[in-house]
């Protein structure tokens, strides 16, 4: 079963820190190009980076200097360490596969969304 599950967000002041997961817990993304993506209220879902099978990585803009996103082949997951953070880094984070990717970022390749995890930044 295609499932994805996020973890790791939570609340941190400006300037901190987090590293969030994307469990592949039933390992159906193997191979998969993946993406975390963000979305803040009243505000569309984003794009914030993506890593290739063979560990490709874009980033927009806003996380290209503060981002990293990487994955552990082993342990079928993919993680975003997040330094730097800023108020407007709140969001709901989530892991999908993506398709597409380019300098313009990577395109979420299925509809059906995990629960995501929650990141507040305070100022």
């Amino acid at each position: 079963q295609a499932q994805l599950v996020e973890s790791g967000g939570g609340w941190v002041q400006a300037g901190g820190s987090l590293t969030l997961s994307c469990a592949d817990v039933g390992r159906a993304f193997i191979g998969a190009t993946m993406a975390w993506f963000r979305q803040s209220p009243g505000k569309e879902r984003e794009f914030v980076a993506g890593i290739t099978w063979n560990y490709l990585t874009y980033y927009k803009p806003f996380a290209k200097d503060r981002f990293a996103i990487s994955r552990d082949a082993t342990e079928n997951t993919v993680y975003l360490q997040m330094n730097s953070l800023k108020p407007e880094d709140s969001a709901v984070y989530y892991c999908n596969q993506a398709y597409e990717c380019s300098n313009f970022g990577c395109h979420p390749a299925r509809d059906d969304w995990g629960q995501g995890t929650q990141v507040t930044v305070s100022s």
